[in-house]
């Protein structure tokens, strides 16, 4: 049984082990370091691209969520693969249901993108 903590100790707690989540991530899952580069490039050009904070936070949001699908993608793979290195139909499945989630969070930044920027490219394009 864990230990119960309460307050500023389970929070502190609870950040090092989200710190140390993402750190394991990092090194080991090239799409969590993909993803993140492309975070560092689409939300300072959202910041640049908009005036209106609406379509700043609708920019920024699927990027925030994407983030957090692969980071669950990546704990999915590992808890399956933890559990059995050999194939398995159910391991496949759930890993492929995972990806499937990354792929449709990455639709979404594209949908909201072009909804949001598509007005000003035809304004800049004349």
């Amino acid at each position: 049984m864990k230990p119960s903590q309460k307050g500023l100790m389970r929070i502190v707690r609870a950040t090092g082990n989200s710190i140390r989540g993402f750190r394991a991530a990092w090194k080991s899952e090239a799409a969590v370091r993909q993803d993140c580069l492309l975070a560092l490039v689409l939300i300072p050009l959202a910041l640049w691209l908009t005036a209106d904070a609406t379509e700043r936070a609708l920019l920024i949001l699927p990027v925030f969520i994407l983030l957090i699908v692969e980071l669950l993608n990546s704990a999915i793979e590992a808890t399956v693969d933890r559990i059995s290195p050999d194939l398995h139909e159910l391991s496949g499945k759930a890993k492929d249901i995972a990806s499937a989630a990354v792929m449709f969070s990455l639709l979404l930044i594209g949908v909201m993108w072009t909804l949001i920027l598509w007005p000003q490219l035809r304004a800049w394009l004349g």
